[in-house]
C-alpha cells in the first residue's frame, strides 16, 4: 500500500527560551531565543494533480515540488527592562 497525502497533517515543533536577570533593583535583562519547526520536519505539498497538457503528457505529472512549512528558523531577541 502507498501512503495517502489526502489526510496528511502538517506537524512542527515550535520552542521558545527565556532568561531573566537582574541587574539592578529597577533594571532587568531578558535574553529570548526562539526556534521554529526545531526538528526541522519537512511537510510536503501535494503532488501535482496536472497529467495532460495541449501538448501532451506533463512532465511533472504527480511530482512533489514544494514544502507546506519553511525550514528551521532560529531568533535571539535581547531585551532591557526598567
Amino acid at each position: 500500500m502507498f501512503p495517502s497525502f489526502e489526510n496528511t497533517i502538517p506537524t512542527t515543533l515550535d520552542m521558545s527560551l527565556r532568561k531573566d536577570t537582574r541587574l539592578r533593583e529597577n533594571l532587568n535583562l531578558q535574553f529570548r531565543a526562539e526556534f521554529f519547526n526545531l526538528l526541522n520536519r519537512a511537510n510536503f505539498n501535494t503532488p501535482n494533480a496536472i497529467a495532460f497538457t495541449p501538448t501532451g503528457v506533463s512532465p511533472t505529472a504527480g511530482v512533489i515540488t514544494s514544502t507546506a512549512t519553511t525550514s528551521r528558523q532560529i531568533q535571539f531577541g535581547l531585551k532591557l527592562l526598567w
